[in-house]
């Protein structure tokens, strides 16, 4: 049977990845720091996934383990397993790079030459060749050209809402919309391409890395930072707002106009496309909290991320960009004080001004026409809600 370490027992660990790798017969051990996870998954083998959509349904997910994963049993795993995935967070991969590396390490000291292929699956744009570079600095010189040979890094771009569970009778219990998309790069595999549905194997990832970062995350974060501004709680009810619903739409279509240009997807299948998105965001059944979706602002507003790098498109192109700089205006107001991100945007803010802090964080030029923009934004969305 294929076995699997999965580092991650959180929500979308249990809800995503590691669903669709035991629904398709693979044994998948999570690896995690959380000792309640660990001991509830080891004692039951299974835990139960609300899926919510046009109607809601529960599945259960059986034949799963958890390790520690600050204990050497799973350095002994990692030596025998045919597929590692991540759902941690981009933050954590650097943390678990030491933790790969060493477990290689065993792997090949101990003569394992199969192949083992490497997928991290985080909101990250080529997150898996990122966390192969984490991984080479700990891992001795010596047994860097194994690697090259055996152990695929495989990127990946994965899309499916997974917010809190509401199931507080269960600790492993997690909730999950109907719609999911995991795609990989084909072309980094070593060996066979592992048969699991829901996994779509591409040889054109970027394409589909930038339509999910420029349509569901551009507008999953907009929505947040606007109606966080107009005083929601959760996405849901902030994509009701007709003024924040059409402002979001009009932003998803200035990032599709790059996609359409960029990659040559279909105009009428990308509008789609937003029209999913924006009914996925109003699912009632999903009560998605806007700090869940719009903590760590300062990652967000990176020159790759889901607000900058689509409007250094629309630049690149020409193309109206007039909500999606909104959209980076709105982030500047985001508070929240257990964010230790937001906080310290907020006292940049507060100590250097916005073109400062702006030009600090997503890297445009402060004395740009666009920077000035923003700034008008700003100050406009101020007045609105003062």
């Amino acid at each position: 049977m294929t076995t699997a370490i999965h580092f991650g027992a959180g929500n979308i660990g249990r809800g995503f990845i590691g669903k669709l790798l035991a629904d398709s017969g693979i044994e998948v051990t999570f690896a995690d720091v959380n000792q309640q996870l660990i001991n509830e998954l080891q004692n039951r083998h299974s835990y139960p996934v609300h899926i919510v959509g046009s109607e809601v349904r529960t599945e259960t997910v059986t034949g799963v383990n958890a390790v520690d994963a600050t204990r050497p049993e799973l350095l002994e795993l990692l030596a025998d397993a045919d597929l590692v995935t991540t759902a941690v967070g981009p933050t954590v991969l650097t943390l678990i790079a030491k933790t790969l590396a060493t477990g290689l390490q065993l792997r090949f000291e101990r003569l394992n030459h199969q192949p083992l292929n490497i997928v991290a699956c985080e909101n990250q744009v080529r997150g898996t060749s990122f966390l192969k570079a984490e991984v080479l600095k700990h891992l001795p010189g010596q047994y860097q050209a194994e690697l090259e040979r055996c152990v695929g890094f495989v990127d990946s771009a994965v899309d499916r809402i997974v917010p809190p569970s509401t199931d507080a009778s269960d600790p492993l219990a997690v909730t999950v919309e109907t719609f999911s998309e995991w795609i990989v790069d084909q072309t980094q595999f070593k060996g066979d391409i592992p048969d699991i549905k829901g996994m779509e194997p591409t040889d054109n990832l970027m394409a589909f890395v930038e339509r999910k970062l420029f349509t569901l995350n551009t507008g999953h974060i907009i929505t947040a930072y606007l109606g966080a501004l107009a005083g929601y709680r959760t996405i849901g009810e902030a994509i009701t707002d007709p003024e924040i619903r059409a402002q979001v739409k009009a932003a998803m279509q200035e990032s599709g106009a790059v996609l359409v240009k960029r990659y040559g997807f279909d105009q009428d299948q990308h509008q789609a496309y937003i029209e999913k998105i924006l009914g996925r965001f109003a699912n009632p059944y999903l009560v998605d909290e806007i700090d869940r979706v719009g903590r760590q602002p300062i990652r967000k507003l990176g020159t790759d991320d889901r607000l900058v790098k689509p409007l250094l498109g629309t630049l690149e192109y020409g193309i109206d960009n007039t909500n999606l700089l909104k959209g980076i205006a709105a982030a500047f107001f985001y508070k929240n004080d257990a964010d230790p991100q937001a906080v310290e945007l907020q006292h940049m803010l507060a100590h250097q001004g916005l073109r400062v802090t702006l030009a600090h964080y997503t890297g445009l030029d402060p004395d740009s026409a666009v920077a000035g923009q923003i700034e008008e934004l700003y100050h406009r969305l101020n007045r609105h809600f003062a």
